[in-house]
């Protein structure tokens, strides 16, 4: 029994500096991936925000939710396609994302939150013209092996974020829970990639971090091989990882949403593996942290 409270103890005193250093630091969390799945694992993450705001941190949630889009369009009968990890959003499937992005998942942490002993309001990009967006297009090849614009329907690039109302809602105690829709210029919705809403989010809040919660270790040295995990990685050697190879598939939009963010004023960026549980914490609050590390 002393033996473990004085664990505890250590873990306190190992946390101070970095609960002094953070405080009064905005952190915002982009929550994805199993972490939204497992109920233990959406538990632990959301605790940890919870956590953050009563030491005096400032967390801001961005979350996704793909897998609920395609399960509520194959019941009304409708399939998922994709172009570059880039879901085509004609009118009907606007509806649904929304509505599940918005009307469903935002709530559900929203509620979460404020049971576990947080403060949280629930936001979509349209509220107060948070995020404002154009129509994306995306560069395809047709069958004759020429590049041409496809039309993935209501899919938006982010142009403007106005902050006002999540700074307002940070100064008053309240954990910010953000949709990824945007608003277009005739008031239309849009689907927003939720990594890339996080990073254009926290370079206009000027956050202290960003962090991406995934479901892999990190970025890997040598692909397949968990123990090359590469802890910290300097923004400048990025494209050269990319031409080898070692930075693919969905961890690229990350790293590029890392990029992004670092260069509109985000301190630093965390892509880290929400399999592990309290992975928030361990990264802030302990010398030695997890995941990688993307900075300047």
């Amino acid at each position: 029994m002393l033996s473990t409270a004085w664990e505890k103890a250590a873990v306190l005193v190992e946390a101070l500096p970095y609960i002094k250093k953070f405080y009064g630091k905005t952190v915002v969390i982009k929550y994805g991936g199993n972490a939204m799945l497992n109920d233990e694992l959406k538990e632990a993450v959301l605790t940890d925000a919870v956590l953050m705001k009563y030491v005096g941190m400032n967390p801001v949630i961005v979350h996704g939710g793909g897998p609920g889009i395609t399960e509520m369009l194959k019941r009304v009968g409708k399939d998922s396609s994709f172009v570059d990890g880039l879901r085509v959003t004609d009118g009907e499937t606007m509806e649904i994302v929304e509505m599940v992005l918005v009307g469903k998942i935002n709530k559900e942490i929203v509620a979460r939150l404020n049971r576990i002993g947080g403060k949280a309001v629930g936001l979509s990009g349209k509220d107060a013209n948070l995020f404002q967006a154009v129509k994306k297009y995306r560069k395809v090849r047709n069958g004759e092996g020429e590049e041409e614009m496809a039309d993935i329907g209501f899919v938006g690039d982010i142009s403007r974020v106005q902050t006002d109302i999540v700074n307002t809602l940070i100064g008053e105690g309240y954990i910010p829970v953000v949709a990824p829709v945007a608003v277009g210029p005739e008031g239309e919705g849009y689907n927003v990639n939720a990594d890339y809403a996080a990073g254009m989010l926290a370079a206009s809040l000027q956050a202290d971090k960003l962090i991406i919660l995934t479901d892999v270790e990190g970025i890997l040295a040598r692909r397949d091989e968990p123990g090359s995990l590469i802890s910290v990685l300097r923004a400048d050697d990025v494209p050269g990882l990319l031409d080898r190879g070692k930075i693919e598939g969905g961890m690229i939009p990350k790293v590029e949403c890392c990029l992004k963010a670092l260069a509109g004023g985000v301190r630093n960026t965390h892509i880290l593996d929400g399999r592990v549980s309290h992975s928030i914490l361990l990264e802030i609050f302990t010398d030695q942290g997890v995941g990688t590390m993307v900075q300047k």
